[in-house]
């Protein structure tokens, strides 16, 4: 076994901007996703709904997570960060579709983001290596 950090999918890739971040690593049997925002063409979506945004990052991080031999089930911790209070409640449902049964814990934040999204989900995995069941 392997004990040394992994990165999966390479740099993360902004307006064709490489940033000074990994998308995701896998450090023993975690996998550590970085905080994700809705992307559309490798260009940040600064436009759409919450529910629309939402839909783009849990894509995008469940691709991220499938690079890394993962899916939405091995997620044990996500945190999430908002924009404006009131985008809750559709967050909140469209995350429950992604996350419909034994869902893991959550940690949600309004904050001003860094870019101009509505969203932004980080989330954690435990997949143990060789586990492939």
């Amino acid at each position: 076994m392997v004990n040394k950090k992994q990165i999966i999918g390479g740099p993360l890739k902004i307006s064709g901007r490489v940033l000074s971040l990994s998308k995701a690593i896998r450090a023993g049997d975690f996998v550590f996703l970085t905080g994700q925002i809705p992307m559309r063409d490798g260009v940040p979506m600064t436009d759409g709904t919450v529910e629309e945004q939402t839909r783009a990052v849990l894509n995008d991080v469940t691709a991220t997570l499938a690079e890394a031999d993962c899916s939405r089930d091995d997620v044990v911790k996500a945190m999430v960060w908002l924009r404006d209070r009131a985008d809750f409640p559709g967050f909140n449902e469209v995350y429950g579709e992604y996350f419909p049964v034994k869902p893991p814990t959550r940690s949600a934040i309004v904050s001003d983001l860094l870019v101009d999204a509505r969203v932004e989900v980080e989330v954690m995995a435990y997949r143990p290596l060789g586990n492939h069941s």
